[in-house]
């Protein structure tokens, strides 16, 4: 960071570390006996919307990948577009191979930001839910490095249960590198996933 940066109170975004998601797997058996949580199988990657060929080519790099890797006929991934224009990729495995899922993930991040599309990475995230079925998120932000939980209220509704979504955070706080600034825990209604 230079001098002018300094005073003018502008800050280098932290480079995005994709390895941090191999952290997930072993934070999902801190979150399964420490809060009751666990995988649903899902996980999505969200980025500003791409077009053109180059991005057209690397959407079936991610499918020939992930079909590859599962052994599945047709396509294990979706692509949607939300109605905010990000786009969402979501990946499903077993709920119990966390770490296949994991492994999906960071294929496609590693091929987006590859293929030169890493500005446009906003989030991964993986999807938890408790005997009550009450649904979990941990959000892994690109630009900050960082993860935090999300936990939408089952109701449907758009509001958010903040006290879980704290408990989570105290739950995690030695196996994910956990968001300090809370203004910037956004919530992610809707995301492919979640349901």
């Amino acid at each position: 960071m230079g001098f002018l940066d300094s005073i003018l109170g502008r800050s280098k975004p932290v480079r995005p570390d994709l390895d941090q998601l191999f952290a997930l797997p072993s934070a999902a058996l801190t979150l399964e006996a420490g809060a009751g949580f666990t995988p649903t199988g899902m996980g999505s990657v969200c980025f500003a919307g791409v077009e053109g060929g180059g991005f057209a080519r690397i959407k079936q790099d991610v499918e020939e990948l992930l079909d590859a890797d599962t052994g599945r006929g047709g396509s294990p991934v979706r692509f949607s577009q939300d109605s905010y224009g990000y786009t969402w990729l979501l990946a499903q495995q077993p709920p119990d191979d966390m770490a296949g899922l994991v492994n999906d993930l960071h294929a496609v991040n590693s091929l987006l930001e590859d293929g030169g599309f890493g500005p446009q990475l906003l989030c991964s995230l993986l999807a938890f839910k408790d005997g009550e079925q009450r649904p979990l998120a941990l959000v892994y932000l690109y630009k900050r490095g960082t993860f935090f939980p999300f936990a939408p209220m089952p109701d449907g509704t758009e509001k958010r249960n903040s006290a879980l979504e704290l408990q989570v955070k105290a739950v995690l706080g030695d196996d994910l590198r956990i968001e300090p600034d809370l203004a910037r825990w956004f919530p992610v209604w809707g995301a492919p996933g979640m349901a």
